[in-house]
């Protein structure tokens, strides 16, 4: 049988619940969804690149992957590693919608299940990015996995009664009229062009294409025994990712908030929480020491046993500066 494996949210239905057997099944909304940005950023990107687009396209790619992505959907909503008020975690959750890959209640059942799944012994190769680069590259932009016999969720009442949040869910690829709006209003439709439909382009390919790796070859510091996928650790997606490439750091701790953990680890999704704190915008934040200790967990290399240096809250220089 088994185990929920330290996720509330996941339910077991009954003692046949498995990760391991279902269907992988092509997913239309999914798959037309992204061949749209694919096929307006090719022709339209073409078209109209330039210096004022491509800038277009690196800030605001930036700003959803590291406000959004990472600290909004995942390090905040996800694994709630960190406080902050209101209103900036409806900003960071909207940001991360605007990502493109699906709304905050499907970015919680996403990641909860692959991330339970891959606790188990074994889960389905969809779940682990099991099978080869191009089958699962097709498996995780244009399908869906179907388990026979799927665990239930049970979201939280903060998040399953939030009338925000679920107008987010229902709307979320309409969440970028607003931002496309605004482009146009600015920049014209080139604008539009780069920062909607080639940034939503890179970004979804690109967050598989690091999970991918993530998942199958890199350095690895510690490991989870007895578990169906380890993840590793693909330090030259580091900053692009704004520190989420750090993931054998985050199988062994997943609440911390910050995953750069270990010396000549950049993490700027940590460096952006640290200024938040020293702003008085975030609180609570939660650090591998801070969480219950895991008896599947094996350190690998000397400095998985050794420690984490001094990584940790900080007080900003700049700021220090600013206040004198």
């Amino acid at each position: 049988m088994v185990s929920n494996t330290e996720l509330p949210r996941v339910l077991l239905a009954d003692a046949e619940t498995n990760p391991a057997q279902g269907a992988v099944h092509w997913s239309p909304s999914k798959s037309l969804w992204l061949i749209f940005h694919y096929l307006v950023a090719l022709v339209g990107g073409a078209l109209t690149l330039g210096f004022d687009t491509l800038l277009v396209f690196l800030v605001t790619t930036a700003v959803t992957l590291c406000l959004g992505h990472s600290l909004g959907m995942h390090r905040k909503l996800i694994h709630g590693s960190y406080g902050c008020p209101k209103w900036l975690e409806y900003l960071f959750v909207h940001l991360g919608t605007l990502v493109g890959m699906a709304g905050p209640v499907g970015m919680i059942k996403t990641h909860d299940l692959r991330d339970w799944a891959q606790r188990q012994p074994s889960c389905h190769p969809y779940l682990r990015h099991g099978s080869g680069f191009w089958k699962d590259a097709w498996w995780q932009l244009h399908c869906d996995l179907r388990l026979t016999q799927p665990p239930r969720f049970e979201l939280e009442p903060r998040v399953a009664h939030d009338p925000v949040f679920q107008f987010m869910e229902k709307t979320w690829m309409l969440q970028q009229l607003p931002l496309a709006a605004l482009l146009f209003a600015v920049g014209g439709l080139p604008w539009v062009v780069w920062g909607i439909s080639a940034r939503v382009a890179v970004s979804v390919t690109g967050h598989w294409f690091i999970g991918y790796f993530a998942h199958n070859c890199g350095e690895m510091d510690n490991e989870v025994v007895g578990a169906a996928a380890q993840g590793h650790n693909v330090k030259w997606a580091s900053y692009v990712t704004m520190g989420e490439s750090w993931h054998n750091n985050h199988h062994a701790y997943p609440g911390s908030a910050i995953l750069g953990l270990y010396e000549n680890q950049p993490d700027p999704g940590w460096w952006v929480l640290n200024a938040m704190g020293n702003l008085g915008l975030a609180w609570g934040v939660v650090l591998p020491g801070d969480l219950p200790e895991r008896k599947s967990l094996r350190p690998l290399s000397s400095r998985a046993r050794t420690g984490f240096g001094n990584k940790g809250p900080h007080a900003c220089p700049v700021l220090g500066v600013l206040r004198r």
